[in-house]
């Protein structure tokens, strides 16, 4: 797995090296755009807005364009001279509980691992941060930025998000006028929720369209038909509290016939 980024936890006096590694992967299907008359690939090129000229990857630099068409040339040994030794390290600044951070502030998570040397601080961290049950809140410049992160701990690790800062987050659009709530409404809502409380296993999930969309590629590259999918009825439940009352019945159905199969599922004497 390649190394997205190599830093250094500052926690007191205490250096931490570590490298990140990115926590997630994009899985989905992507489409390429091509000419509808023949099907050809639809190809977008970079060229030079004076000479008309084909540009490629290793002929672009970075400019800020301080007036119209004006720009000063920045180059990656330019930012890098600019940085402290402070700003290329993760500088802890506090520490915090968990949920006390709306999840609106999270954005990309990575995977935290020691550098060599590093091992026994990073336990001590990780080990300390999960016996206070708090996360850390540090800064470190990433690129051209500033960032805000979240040192999060693990039972197996270090998970290390990098967050937005409040002025990026943007206002609710629209607010809503919240009605009144009968207290028998609300005792059947919260009988629905625990009629549905069950562990979260990351691994009982997956993207069910992701799987129909391959379906649909293999069947469009075989030749044959595609068969609409069929809709459910709809429901005749128009009432709030009927509707809650069919869910709760709904769910224990689901429940006994999860049992029943998990029963035929299990071997005699085991």
């Amino acid at each position: 797995m390649a190394i997205a980024h190599k830093t250094v936890i500052s926690f007191g006096l205490v250096a931490i090296p570590i490298s990140m590694y990115t926590a997630t992967q994009d899985n989905d299907i992507h489409f390429n755009q091509l000419h509808k008359d023949d099907n050809s690939r639809i190809k977008y090129k970079k060229t030079c807005s004076h000479c008309g000229e084909e540009i490629t990857s290793k002929d672009l630099i970075k400019g800020y364009e301080y007036d119209k068409d004006h720009y000063v040339v920045i180059t990656d040994d330019d930012l890098e001279k600019i940085k402290t030794e402070k700003e290329k390290s993760i500088q802890i600044i506090h520490f915090a509980q968990l949920n006390q951070i709306s999840p609106i502030y999270y954005d990309k998570t990575y995977q935290a691992t020691p550098e060599a040397g590093g091992d026994k601080a990073f336990e001590l961290l990780r080990a300390a941060l999960m016996s206070e049950q708090k996360i850390a809140i540090g800064k470190t410049v990433m690129g051209t930025k500033e960032t805000l992160l979240a040192i999060i701990p693990r039972e197996d690790g270090i998970l290390i998000s990098t967050m937005y800062y409040e002025n990026e987050i943007k206002d609710i659009a629209k607010s809503y006028n919240k009605p009144d709530l009968t207290e028998a409404e609300l005792t059947m809502a919260n009988a629905l929720i625990n009629s549905m409380v069950t562990p979260f296993n990351p691994a009982e999930y997956k993207d069910e369209y992701q799987e129909k969309l391959r379906e649909l590629l293999e069947t469009k590259i075989s030749g044959k038909d595609i068969v609409a999918a069929r809709s459910e009825a709809p429901s005749n439940v128009i009432n709030l509290m009927d509707a809650l009352k069919a869910s709760i019945e709904q769910n224990k159905v689901k429940e006994t016939s999860t049992h029943k199969a998990k029963r035929k599922k299990t071997p005699k004497g085991a």
